[in-house]
């Protein structure tokens, strides 16, 4: 089975075979994903995405004639507008600067405590409700129309069939919490017609097979299966956690560093409001408990404008050096607004560590540094209170995604959080779309807990144990 896992900067087709005692997973397909602007905004390119996913399953095929299913995950809250089978525009990206008048539009309607009182979400400027406030302010809402996030627009081209997947779902403000239904009511105050949503599977439903057009552009004449997997990538990274009981969180480190803790239930009320913590849908209805907290992005945006300038380096290189540093260095806030746009990342960072004066910027190892301490010190915070706020004690703490590879971040989070880190696997996020695949399958069956351990047999975590907290600024 295949495996699409898109991220914010890049995407990939994963490879697998999976049984009730095998695990393997192979990237056969890596690209860009790069956000392109035009006179009106930031959009996503999300032609280009479809022609890599074309071509991430012919490679899949070429490799694996009989390639039994497709499922796709993704960043959540973007969204493509369709009439049909048309796609109306490009798909707007989450950090364009629109989203601001959509928050304002939206709280003069209900505030931000009414709001998480329906949909348990915290405070994201760029949460689909928000960015759907803006396009009915400037009328390109029509009855028509379907709203598709972007892994059910992607895969409703490859079967024809339109649907809204529940963990992505859950991020837009317009689930509600109590009912797991759309809210019809909080469509018609804020004027959103009830036709623009689309109805709702959980993950494990397959959508339908390929389109036969589909099917010979990818070179199979097989019945390849599409399944609907916690198409929200969090929720399907969090499936591939290997935790072996409750007493765990989780931080889910790519662009964006998910903190947070698994749950029956979710948790809301002034306390979770006021922390900015955020109740997402999960696989087998569970509920991802969870901050939003900055992530990779700081490091990747920092090389992007140092290559810009004519001083590109590796990150290898870059993490060497900052392990390297031995005096204090500064911690800033990772969450802090001027960090969310692209731009000289370098520069931003170094007036939050400075405290807005003026200052130069440190040399790279040691921005390096203080990036790295900063997200632990974030992840911390995150980890602290979502254990005081939801009850359950954390004992360790699992890294997974791109994050788990880096060894100094590994080992400043056990630092800083006190807690035993297990990091690892990488590759979470495809590892858990595969797995609700394989289960849909009758390849493997049982809990979450079950399919966990598959994970930790397969893909065995490195362990970091807290040593002497760092001294810091």
């Amino acid at each position: 089975m295949a495996a699409v896992d898109l991220g914010a900067t890049s995407g990939r087709v994963v490879l697998a075979r999976v049984g009730p005692e095998e695990l393997r997973i192979e990237t056969v397909h890596r690209f860009e994903n790069l956000p392109v602007r035009t006179p009106d905004g930031l959009h996503w390119n999300v032609l280009e995405l479809y022609r890599q996913i074309l071509l991430g399953l012919a490679a899949c095929v070429r490799q694996q004639p009989e390639l039994r299913s497709v499922g796709i995950d993704s960043w959540a809250v973007d969204y493509g507008l369709t009439e049909g089978a048309h796609l109306v525009g490009q798909p707007f990206h989450y950090r364009d600067e629109r989203t601001a008048a959509g928050v304002t539009a939206v709280h003069a309607m209900l505030d931000h405590r009414g709001l998480y009182a329906r949909n348990g979400l915290q405070l994201q400027p760029f949460n689909t409700v928000y960015q759907l406030a803006v396009d009915a302010a400037a009328g390109q809402l029509r009855p028509q129309q379907t709203m598709l996030l972007l892994p059910d627009l992607l895969a409703s081209w490859l079967t024809g069939r339109q649907v809204a997947e529940r963990t992505n779902a859950s991020t837009t403000g317009l689930l509600n919490l109590r009912t797991d239904t759309w809210d019809t009511e909080l469509m018609d105050l804020l004027g959103l017609p009830h036709s623009l949503f689309p109805g709702l599977v959980a993950p494990g439903t397959t959508t339908g097979p390929l389109l036969p057009e589909v099917a010979a552009e990818i070179g199979t004449d097989r019945r390849v299966a599409v399944v609907a997997v916690g198409s929200h990538d969090t929720a399907s990274a969090v499936v591939a956690v290997p935790m072996s009981g409750r007493h765990a969180a989780y931080i889910s480190s790519g662009t964006w560093s998910l903190v947070g803790v698994e749950l029956d239930h979710p948790v809301l009320g002034e306390a979770s409001r006021g922390a900015n913590f955020t109740n997402e849908g999960g696989v087998d209805g569970r509920t991802r408990f969870l901050k939003n907290v900055s992530g990779l992005w700081l490091l990747s945006e920092c090389l992007r404008t140092w290559e810009r300038q004519g001083r590109a380096y590796e990150l290898a290189e870059l993490l060497e050096g900052a392990a390297a540093v031995t005096g204090p260095v500064p911690v800033f806030d990772v969450n802090d607004p001027s960090l969310v746009a692209p731009g000289d990342m370098p520069a931003r960072v170094a007036a939050l560590c400075s405290a807005g004066d003026p200052a130069p910027t440190p040399e790279p190892a040691v921005l390096v540094r203080s990036i790295l301490e900063s997200l632990a010190a974030a992840y911390a915070e995150a980890v602290d209170t979502a254990e005081q706020l939801s009850g359950v004690l954390i004992e360790t703490v699992h890294v997974v995604g791109g994050g788990s590879q880096n060894t100094l971040l590994c080992q400043l989070t056990a630092d800083r959080t006190g807690r035993r880190v297990l990091a690892g696997p990488v590759e979470a996020t495809a590892i858990g779309n595969v797995l609700v695949q394989a289960r849909t399958a009758g390849l493997v069956s049982g809990s979450l807990e079950e399919l966990r351990a598959l994970v930790a047999r397969a893909f065995p975590p490195v362990e970091y144990q807290p040593l002497a907290r760092p001294e810091v600024r």
